[in-house]
């Protein structure tokens, strides 16, 4: 992920952030931790786990410190791109894809989704699942619904945590994930995990930790159940004349390939495309002067992901170099 900082925070610098440190806010956080047992407990989810999850003493200060200082600046689309597909993640993509072609093939044909994605995904959210995060998520989560900043959702996700601890897919000290509770390789949220980890190995546990088939498959079914079309392209990039105005242009603008060649609009190679009525936008992320390309419903599906269109647009050619 982008962005993560490794520094710790001082005991000022955590009194700082509002941190509780006085023996009643202490307390209050136990009884927060109770209250959500309490609730745990009465969806009939085991004790003894829940014991075991929220056996915590504080709020998570180095969680709280990221949460309250994320990067306040804005990366242009070519800022973005350079950063995120460097040489070296690239370089890493052709290895990681290389060696498990065979594990690719069989989720993309169990799924009906393109191997190109899915290593485009797992590149971007955990780096070929070697960076996932190394904060325990109940721990995470637990803090995140107790400061009071978006509390419900963070709850809602701790309830989830819970129920796949309970579930027996991971014991509560192998949970890991960021510090906003994405968790394993794929870097699911709870709720996504509930929704469409797959357990692809048989095993019994869904293992998005450690199992990479059922990291594969998890992430395809999230492709396939948000609408992957197979075969269908994600976009490619494209050059627009100067004539066509920035508010022409844009994921809403959806028009045939005729209509957009019509105005100018070619494959970056300076060519026709090969057909004239598949239907697409046009997004140039930068304005005038900066890339462009044509963007297709699969672009919309990797979006489902991330809600990004510099995260899809990163995915898809990720996916493209090194597969």
């Amino acid at each position: 992920m982008i962005g993560r900082r490794d520094f710790l925070l001082s005991a000022s610098a955590a009194f700082a952030a509002g941190v509780p440190t006085a023996r009643a806010a202490e307390q209050s956080y136990a009884a927060f931790l109770a209250g959500v047992r309490a609730e745990a407990v009465g969806h009939g989810l085991s004790a003894a786990i829940i014991d075991r999850a929220l056996a915590l003493q504080a709020p998570n200060a180095r969680v709280l410190e990221l949460d309250r200082h994320q990067p306040e600046f804005t990366l242009t689309w070519a800022q973005y791109r350079q950063k995120v597909l460097t040489p070296k993640k690239i370089a890493d993509g052709r290895a990681a894809a290389g060696s498990r072609a065979t594990l690719l093939a069989e989720v993309s044909g169990r799924y009906s989704v393109d191997r190109q994605p899915l290593v485009g995904i797992w590149g971007l959210e955990s780096a070929y699942g070697t960076r996932m995060g190394t904060f325990h998520v109940a721990d995470a989560l637990a803090t995140l619904a107790y400061d009071g900043r978006r509390a419900s959702f963070f709850r809602s996700e701790l309830m989830n945590a819970l129920r796949i601890l309970d579930h027996g897919d991971v014991e509560p000290d192998s949970m890991l994930g960021s510090y906003a509770g994405a968790m394993g390789q794929p870097q699911f949220m709870p709720s996504a995990y509930l929704r469409y980890a797959v357990d692809f190995t048989g095993t019994g546990r869904r293992d998005i930790w450690n199992s990479e088939p059922d990291v594969m498959a998890s992430i395809a079914n999230y492709l396939a159940r948000c609408g992957w079309v197979a075969g269908e392209p994600w976009g490619q990039e494209v050059t627009v004349p100067a004539t066509v105005a920035q508010a022409e242009l844009g994921r809403g603008n959806v028009r045939t390939l005729e209509e957009w060649m019509a105005q100018g609009v070619r494959r970056a190679d300076g060519h026709a495309f090969s057909r004239t009525d598949i239907r697409g936008a046009v997004i140039r992320p930068d304005g005038p002067g900066g890339e462009a390309f044509m963007v297709y419903r699969n672009f919309s599906v990797i979006r489902r992901y991330n809600p990004s269109d510099f995260y899809a647009l990163a995915v898809g050619l990720l996916g493209r170099d090194v597969t």
